[in-house]
């Protein structure tokens, strides 16, 4: 079963609730408006990728970032930012818009140098008290796919404001088992799809931040 892709955003999304994901992906009657920290996120992604891709000036307010952003720039090999990958069914490398396109990914900064690689996501969350390397692992994943040279890589999440940083390392080894959890992640979406079976799953979002009011579990229309 190919007809569908998916993101770690949007596998992410249907594990906290199969029935929030049918709504905001599959119907798409709900939108979720950008809230203020996504925007100021989106603004410094855009500032460091102009940084890092062309040496524009970073604007006064994300100046902050700069000797993070500076360190990086040391580091020898090319730099792919906001680099989009794509993956087909059978775990091959493809374009990101490709027809046959399967798993779709963004890493905010690869660098390539011979069989190594960076991959770098930056966060703008105040703590990496919740982070997860889950992100990591898939982004990692297919760097292996789309650089076939590359036998080690080494990730981390760069929480820019609270200046943690979250790492890990991946051998090309790795892959096999890596690739397990994730297609069997992916098992669920298909069943789901394939009975159109989209159960409504309560979790902390229900009351206080999730848009769809008309469910039971939500409680601020009622």
């Amino acid at each position: 079963m190919t007809n569908y892709t998916w993101s770690y955003s949007s596998i992410d999304l249907f594990k906290q609730c199969p029935y929030k994901y049918y709504r905001l992906r599959v119907v798409k009657d709900i939108v979720e408006p950008p809230t203020d920290a996504i925007m100021y996120g989106k603004d410094l992604h855009k500032a460091a990728e102009d940084y890092v891709r062309d040496g524009t000036p970073i604007p006064n307010k994300y100046d902050f970032i700069k000797p993070t952003l500076d360190r990086l720039l040391a580091i020898e090999g090319e730099k792919l930012c906001e680099y989009k990958m794509g993956l087909r069914y059978d775990l091959s490398a493809c374009g990101f818009f490709d027809k046959d396109v399967w798993w779709r990914g963004v890493a905010d900064l690869v660098i390539v140098k011979d069989d190594k690689a960076y991959v770098l996501d930056y966060k703008t969350g105040k703590t990496a008290k919740y982070a997860t390397k889950d992100q990591l692992e898939i982004l990692s994943l297919a760097v292996f796919k789309h650089f076939p040279q590359v036998k080690r890589v080494k990730a981390g999440l760069l929480f820019v404001v609270s200046k943690d940083f979250v790492k890990a390392n991946y051998d090309e080894d790795y892959q096999s088992s890596g690739w397990s959890k994730w297609v069997e992640r992916t098992k669920e979406l298909e069943g789901a799809i394939k009975n159109n079976v989209w159960i409504k799953k309560p979790n902390f979002t229900c009351r206080k931040f999730c848009k769809i009011i008309d469910c039971e579990h939500n409680g601020r229309a009622h």
